[in-house]
């Protein structure tokens, strides 16, 4: 299996990349795990001609399977994304690609493109820290799948 993380922007933290270097290392266990960062779109741009950009960049990484994290997008359970996971490996997907947007978010034709769109909920999460979430929610799916002890 193969799973690339694509998002616009920068992570500038030292203790986020910490923590997603350590989620990474725990993904490897079950997967190849890539993080693929791309650059924000100039802002002399309006927002729409920005999403336009970026979801451009974004589409021209994504392989296999794409989630699009958006925040109309379907909640799902830490066993949903774990089934959805499953499900699509079971339908011989080997490989996810899951999109995070920049500050405008993603425009309805990037989103057309997804096979799902994945919701955190209702609040709004600075970029880098949501990464960091995305990265230890993709270990926790990975885990319940391998029947780990991780998820209680």
């Amino acid at each position: 299996m193969k799973i690339n993380l694509i998002a616009i922007g920068k992570i500038k933290e030292n203790y986020i990349i910490e923590g997603i270097k350590e989620y990474a290392k725990r993904i490897s266990r079950f997967a190849e795990f890539n993080i693929v960062e791309l650059p924000d779109a100039p802002q002399s741009k309006t927002p729409e001609e920005q999403s336009d950009i970026e979801g451009k960049r974004l589409l021209e990484k994504a392989k296999g399977v794409i989630v699009i994290l958006d925040g109309k997008g379907k909640n799902l359970s830490s066993d949903g994304l774990a089934s959805f996971i499953e499900k699509k490996c079971i339908e011989g997907s080997g490989e996810f690609s899951f999109l995070i947007g920049g500050s405008h978010g993603h425009n309805s034709s990037t989103k057309a493109k997804a096979d799902l769109l994945l919701s955190f909920g209702a609040m709004t999460f600075p970029h880098q820290l949501f990464r960091l979430m995305l990265t230890e929610q993709i270990y926790r799916a990975l885990s319940i799948n391998g029947n780990l002890p991780y998820h209680k």
